[in-house]
C-alpha cells in the first residue's frame, strides 16, 4: 500500500503520521506542499496536524490553496483515499471535501490531553478494525476543533452513517459531539484526535492502532 504525507509550513504532525503508517506496512512518500503532483500509484494522501502558515485568516485555509491541494482533491474525486488529522481535517473542510468547518473551541482555550472517544460506524475502511461501540483513547491537541455543521448537514452526516467518531465527554463544544466525520463515498476521513499519537506503548496508549492497521490492511488487498 502507497501512501503520501503532505508537508506544509508549520505542519508539526507529519513525521508521526509517516511512522504510523510504515508500522502498519505502508510505503510513505513525503510530498511538500508546493509540489503541483501527488506521486503516481497512491492508495492514501494523509494531511498531518500542526498549524499550516500559522493559522493565519483561518486554520487551514491558506494551505488549502497550496498546489498540492489540488491534487489532493483531484485524488479524492477519482476514489483515492484521504486522512486528515487535526489541522489535516481542517485543510480538508476549507478545500470542501468534507462539510462543515472547525471554529474556535468553546472554552476559547487550548486543549491537549487524552479524550475518550466512541466508535459511531465500522463501515469505513478507517473504523473496521474498530467495533462498533467501542471507547477508544486519543491525545487531542487544538485551539479550533469545535466541529460546526448546519442542522440539514448534520442530518444528512446521521442519516448517511458518516459520523466516524464521538466525544465521550466533549472537550471543545462539537455539535452532537463530533470528533470525525466520512465524506458520501466513505474514502475521505476528518477527525481532530491524533491516532498517530496512540500508536506505540511509549506514548500511554495504543489505540491508534487498529486505524492505520485496518486502513493499509483494506487498501493492500484492493
Amino acid at each position: 500500500m502507497r501512501a503520501a504525507v503532505v508537508v506544509f509550513p508549520g505542519s508539526n504532525c507529519d513525521r508521526d503520521m509517516a511512522v504510523a503508517l510504515r508500522a502498519a506496512g505502508a510505503d510513505v512518500t513525503m510530498v511538500w506542499h508546493k509540489d503541483a503532483a501527488l506521486p503516481e500509484g497512491l492508495d492514501l494522501v494523509a494531511v498531518p496536524g500542526g498549524f499550516s502558515f500559522g493559522d493565519y485568516l483561518r486554520c487551514g485555509a491558506i494551505a488549502a490553496q497550496s498546489p498540492i491541494c489540488r491534487s489532493v482533491v483531484a485524488h479524492a474525486e477519482k476514489g483515492g483515499y484521504v486522512l486528515g488529522v487535526c489541522n489535516g481535517f481542517q485543510v480538508l473542510t476549507e478545500t470542501g471535501l468534507l462539510p462543515g468547518a472547525l471554529m474556535r473551541n468553546a472554552g476559547l482555550k487550548f486543549i491537549c490531553k487524552t479524550v475518550d472517544l466512541k466508535v459511531e460506524t465500522t463501515d469505513s475502511a478507517f473504523t473496521e478494525a474498530y467495533g462498533a461501540g467501542d471507547t477508544i483513547g486519543l491525545p487531542v491537541a487544538h485551539h479550533d476543533g469545535n466541529y460546526t455543521v448546519d442542522d440539514a448537514g448534520l442530518a444528512k452526516l446521521r442519516d448517511q452513517d458518516r459520523i466516524a467518531f464521538t466525544y465521550v465527554n466533549n472537550p471543545n463544544g462539537s455539535v452532537a459531539d463530533i470528533a470525525g466525520v466520512l465524506s458520501e463515498n466513505r474514502r475521505v476521513l476528518g477527525m481532530m484526535p491524533h491516532p498517530e499519537r496512540a500508536v506505540d506503548a511509549g506514548h500511554g496508549g495504543t489505540d491508534g492502532q487498529a486505524l492505520f492497521r485496518g486502513l493499509v490492511g483494506q487498501l493492500a488487498q484492493a
